[in-house]
């Protein structure tokens, strides 16, 4: 008979926190797009980004270069700094 290797729990940590800005900035974002009355392929086709990619950003997962956070408040039409403000 085989003995069967008692198994202790993973010593994997937890998936990382998201950073705090990222998850603002996407939250403004797609605050903004909702406004609007987007849906995140016509942003992603009007700044010329991957609807994927934009789902990303709204949930924090993704950290936008500026020229993509330019493309996507030109696309807006806000300044850059808008996407950065408190609401």
């Amino acid at each position: 008979m085989v003995k069967k290797k008692k198994t202790t729990p993973s010593k994997r940590s937890k998936r990382p926190s998201k950073p705090k800005v990222q998850v603002k900035l996407g939250n403004h974002i797609r605050s903004l797009r909702e406004k609007r009355g987007w849906s995140q392929e016509k942003l992603a086709d009007a700044c010329d980004l991957h609807r994927t990619y934009i789902g990303g950003i709204e949930r924090g997962e993704r950290n936008p270069t500026i020229v993509n956070v330019e493309k996507i408040a030109g696309s807006l039409k806000v300044a850059i700094s808008e996407l950065f403000q408190e609401n």
